[in-house]
Formats: structure tokens, C-alpha cells, sequence
């Protein structure tokens, strides 16, 4: 390789603009192949539910009574009001309370 090769800032941004694009392209074209009926419909529209689940378990495994606590009130401000802002909102309060006061 030369030193234009070499030293030019253009080579790796245009080689990342390329597998930017080429990733949001095929990502487009994939996007239009997902079924949207039968069981693979059906993943797709609950992925988001598991993946913050997941996201949940994986904090309150790895954390302590502070977490536990923020879950225990997400949970039942979750089966009062079945309202998913309200429920973010009172475990982001909760965790920060029990952060700052216990």
C-alpha cells in the first residue's frame, strides 16, 4: 500500500459509510420478508416484551435490595394501572429513592 492509503482519513470513512449503508439497506429489504401472520408473527411482536424482561432479570440478579425493591414496586404499579410509562416512571423513582435515601 502507499502512504495515500495509508494516512488518508478517507479510506476507513468511506469504508464505513459503505457497511453503514449496506447495513441499513439489507436490514430494509429484510425487514419486508417478516411474516405478518402465524407463529413467527407472533415472536416478532412479543420480542420487545422479552428483551426487557431479560434487560429486568439480569439487573435484579445481579443487583441488591435497592433493585428488588424498585422491582417490587414496578411490579405492582404494573398490576394496579396496567399503564407501562406509569410503571417505568415508578421504578425509575423507586430505584432513585432507595439510591438516595436508604
Amino acid at each position: 500500500m502507499t502512504d495515500a492509503w495509508t494516512h488518508s482519513p478517507w479510506v476507513p470513512l468511506g469504508a464505513l459509510a459503505l457497511i453503514t449503508f449496506s447495513l441499513r439497506l439489507s436490514g430494509a429489504l429484510l425487514g419486508r420478508r417478516i411474516p405478518t401472520h402465524g407463529a413467527w408473527a407472533r415472536a416478532t411482536r412479543a420480542l420487545p416484551g422479552c428483551l426487557i424482561v431479560a434487560l429486568v432479570a439480569v439487573s435484579l440478579v445481579s443487583g441488591g435490595v435497592r433493585e428488588w425493591i424498585a422491582g417490587i414496586v414496578s411490579a405492582l404499579v404494573a398490576l394496579a394501572t396496567r399503564n407501562l410509562p406509569l410503571t417505568m416512571a415508578a421504578g425509575i423513582l423507586a430505584i432513585w429513592v432507595s439510591r438516595r435515601f436508604v
